[in-house]
């Protein structure tokens, strides 16, 4: 029997307005190349670097949402050296011995360390030839690094999951992963079960959805498994994914970190943060693990539906306030049904449209297609005053002798027609259930 033993490394791009060393345009988007590039993020002779201090205070923040350690007396920028297309520099700016962060724990998994670098350059393979678009070059770039205290594909699934929500919720990156704005490498290991020690370490790079997180795991350690079984030795290296064979390939030797040749950047300055209260100013908002707590709270929800308002940042908040200004539970549920399914319904084709939150909270008291059809159009649906209800309810009983006769005579099918047709009168605007008492006080 066997023990697999997982830590993973994850790249996170945070949102910034500018590069993290230069003023340049941080924007993931940008759709034509080498547009956002000045002499700094090319690395021309006599540029020199300046911190983004938006992208230092969010990684603080990260690290007192986790409960780490913050790099208050000394922190320092360093020089990661290894040459690469993508590296302009031939350096990458990273921090080695003293990062931002230490420690903190997320999700049950203990943390190592959260520190700040710069990113890369994309390269794109065209037949014979590469080409190296470095708009993203230089863009502000969080690297998590957890305890090697994971053990299972799922385990490590349901991390990456709550760390892209964490990053959502603090406003620090979108972290979506089909656009590499987060990239997990995950580091395996497999020993026997009555073994102390880790077995050989292999690192699985760029992981680039939560699937292939968990599949391209679960593949390595049955891998491992099969090769220890057989008396093979396990190559510590680093090993790339094939998402469409369901495979791990060997890309290369695994570097340590001596081979990078670390030192401090001697053109940035070195930081004592509990002295420069710039990069302190931050309010913490609620977390997810709170927002649960409190959703959970409401009585009424099921853990799916927390889930899908916490993977849904705006809609959550939109839940918050109405639910703060709302005192019926009633109520409060009737908006959890009407966010959950009709206006999630709406956001699948626009991502950034929620209804307008007056109309919102006083449909909530109309019948429910009344209240879906202010809701959806903004414009808050007029509803048939009740006092106008035993004069529609006449009507109806008038133009249908034979559904009032079929009524009387015991067939209970026959009021919901009338009912419809009481609704039909009032195109909709009726109150159902009144206006099924109406028709039922005439006939008796």
């Amino acid at each position: 029997m066997y023990r697999a033993t997982i830590g993973l490394e994850v790249h996170a791009e945070l949102m910034t307005a500018t590069k993290m060393f230069c003023g340049c345009r941080n924007d993931p988007d940008e759709k034509t190349p080498n547009k956002n590039v000045c002499a700094v993020c090319l690395a021309h002779p006599g540029t020199l670097p300046v911190i983004n201090k938006e992208a230092v205070r969010k990684v603080l923040m990260m690290g007192t949402a986790v409960g780490g350690t913050l790099a208050a007396d000394y922190t320092e920028f360093d020089r990661k050296n290894y040459f690469y297309p993508d590296i302009p520099k031939g350096y990458q700016i990273s921090q080695y011995r003293f990062p931002l962060v230490s420690g903190g724990a997320l999700a049950g998994v203990e943390l190592t360390r959260i520190h700040l670098e710069e990113d890369t350059a994309r390269s794109q393979h065209v037949g014979d030839s590469s080409l190296v678009d470095y708009n993203r070059a230089g863009v502000p770039l969080m690297e998590l690094v957890t305890e090697p205290v994971i053990h299972t594909a799922a385990e490590a699934g349901a991390f990456a999951r709550e760390l892209q929500l964490l990053l959502r919720t603090l406003g620090a990156g979108e972290a979506n992963m089909e656009k590499g704005e987060m990239r997990v490498e995950a580091n395996i290991s497999v020993s026997r079960i009555e073994n102390k020690e880790l077995g050989i370490k292999v690192e699985v790079k760029n992981l680039n959805s939560f699937r292939s997180v968990e599949r391209a795991i679960a593949y390595e350690v049955e891998r491992q498994s099969k090769a220890l079984d057989a008396g093979e030795a396990v190559v510590q290296e680093t090993r790339g994914w094939d998402e469409i064979k369901g495979v791990t390939f060997s890309q290369r030797k695994k570097e340590s970190s001596h081979d990078y040749r670390y030192f401090p950047d001697p053109d940035l300055p070195s930081l004592r943060l509990g002295e420069i209260s710039t990069f302190r100013d931050f309010e913490m908002p609620e977390l997810p693990w709170q927002q649960r707590e409190r959703l959970r709270a409401l009585g009424f929800l099921q853990e799916q539906d927390i889930e899908q308002l916490l993977g849904d940042t705006q809609l959550a908040g939109f839940f918050a306030e109405v639910t703060g200004r709302v005192e019926s539970p009633a109520l409060k549920k009737s908006a959890a049904n009407y966010l959950l399914n009709d206006v999630a319904g709406v956001r699948k084709e626009k991502p950034d449209w929620l209804p307008d939150i007056e109309v919102f909270i006083k449909a909530l008291t109309l019948p429910s297609p009344q209240a879906k059809s202010s809701i959806a159009s903004g414009v808050l649906v007029q509803v048939v005053d009740d006092s106008a209800l035993p004069t529609i309810a006449q009507q109806v009983i008038d133009a249908n002798p034979k559904v009032v006769a079929e009524f009387k005579a015991g067939k209970g099918a026959a009021l919901q027609f009338l009912v419809g047709q009481g609704m039909k009168i009032s195109k909709g605007r009726s109150n159902p259930q009144a206006l099924r008492e109406a028709i039922q006080k005439i006939l008796g």
